[in-house]
């Protein structure tokens, strides 16, 4: 069944149980979804893999608006913003935990034999592609900077 189809079924879902936060935030999935088809040009769907990575840009966008709400004092902002998250990650892999991540990275350096910062991008390309969709950029580049440092 392919993300579309999905987000159908919870979109349906959702408006039965009038569920006003899951289907803004299904509806912004949606949207980020014909809108990617329509740019490629293409009728297809996107791949698997391009799904995922619409999905986390997704969840990074609401994730940073919650945080900057937050700095500025307007909780009110970002509950609605980290209660659509909730809803989002639904539809991304199995997130994998910091000491799992950690274990990839440890054995992505002794791979490569990198040996400070300035292999840091070698290092964060290649774990960044082995986890793609199970774990976001952030966690990985501070786990990566934390080892090489």
């Amino acid at each position: 069944m392919s993300l579309q189809s999905k987000v159908m079924e919870q979109m349906k879902a959702a408006m039965k149980a009038k569920d006003s936060v899951a289907l803004q935030s299904l509806r912004a999935i949606k949207s980020a979804l014909l809108l990617a088809q329509t740019e490629s040009g293409s009728k297809t769907e996107l791949s698997e893999e391009e799904e995922v990575k619409l999905v986390q840009k997704l969840v990074k966008q609401r994730k940073d608006s919650a945080a900057i709400f937050t700095e500025q004092g307007r909780a009110d902002l970002a509950e609605p913003e980290l209660a659509e998250v909730a809803i989002i990650e639904q539809f991304l892999p199995e997130q994998l935990t910091e000491e799992e991540v950690e274990k990839v990275v440890v054995q992505t350096i002794e791979a490569t034999g990198a040996s400070g910062m300035k292999d840091m991008g070698k290092v964060m390309g290649m774990v960044s592609k082995e986890l793609s969709g199970q774990a976001d950029g952030k966690t990985i580049s501070t786990i990566v900077k934390k080892l090489l440092s």
